[in-house]
């Protein structure tokens, strides 16, 4: 099972809707997926339609860790009724802020990871939506990931942002979980026309490399629609929709090749 968190130490860049679009992608391969609602908004849960009567909540696995509340917390995705496949969630909560806490205890750092251990058998991919900060909420979903994707728009403070996350990355890294290690940057919200965004994502590419990962992912207002309908981005019709997805697609691509995650009827790639 391979976990990745999808992050941004600045709000409003679209690190949800990457977020979203990642799960379209696997869900659209056949890829078992679990997405962890780690914001304490909770938009993930509400843009893959799920029901959360009755259910236990990401707040509750972050305060009893075991595979019993675990369970209770996960639920199948809406999305299963476009065809089959597993999509499920492990339900957001706004109490989550609770456990968010600007110094974790190194054992509340770890109780993601031992929540997780528990399913393992049960997914090959792991995407947690992680709040937009660096306290205790996202260095716990750190310390559960193999990977973690940065996501930022071309903007000053943005590429501000993106480079305090690789530095914060390295930090958990070094500190805390070795085997961490940062997939990329994802670029959202791009104006191809625009003279500034060009400047800025030549920037980014000048500052951090080969950690911009290609494609770039333009501004468009299909995959506001289809999570505004609780729909996976594959299933939305329209040019600007496929073109979007396939971009997802790409991404994800990178995402199996670096988690070695074998697909049922494709031959793995080489990382």
């Amino acid at each position: 099972m391979h976990v990745l968190s999808v992050s941004s130490l600045k709000g409003g860049v679209g690190k949800t809707t990457v977020t979203l679009g990642l799960a379209s992608a696997a869900f659209a391969r056949g890829v078992r997926t679990l997405v962890v609602d780690l914001d304490p908004q909770s938009d993930v849960s509400t843009g893959m339609d799920i029901q959360v009567a009755g259910r236990l909540n990401v707040a509750d696995v972050l305060a009893n860790p075991k595979e019993k509340v675990v369970r209770q917390a996960i639920t199948s995705s809406g999305w299963a009724k476009v065809h089959p496949g597993t999509i499920d969630v492990l339900i957001g909560s706004p109490s989550a802020i609770n456990f968010d806490g600007p110094h974790p205890s190194v054992r509340d750092v770890w109780k993601l990871e031992e929540a997780l251990a528990t399913i393992e058998a049960d997914y090959d991919l792991v995407l947690i939506d992680c709040a937009p900060s660096l306290n205790a909420l996202t260095r716990t979903a750190w310390a559960a990931s193999d990977r973690v994707v940065v996501v930022t728009e071309p903007g000053l403070f943005s590429v501000a942002a993106a480079d305090r996350a690789l530095r914060a990355i390295e930090e958990i890294r070094r500190g805390l979980s070795p085997r961490l290690q940062p997939l990329g940057i994802v670029v959202n919200r791009v104006r191809p026309q625009s003279i500034e965004h060009q400047f800025r994502i030549k920037e980014l590419r000048d500052m951090f490399g080969p950690l911009v990962l290609s494609p770039q992912l333009p501004e468009r207002t299909s995959l506001q629609q289809a999570q505004g309908a609780a729909k996976p981005l594959h299933i939305w019709p329209g040019d600007s929709a496929q073109e979007l997805a396939s971009d997802f697609d790409a991404l994800l691509d990178r995402v199996l090749r670096t988690g070695r995650i074998a697909v049922a009827g494709e031959t793995p790639a080489a990382t």
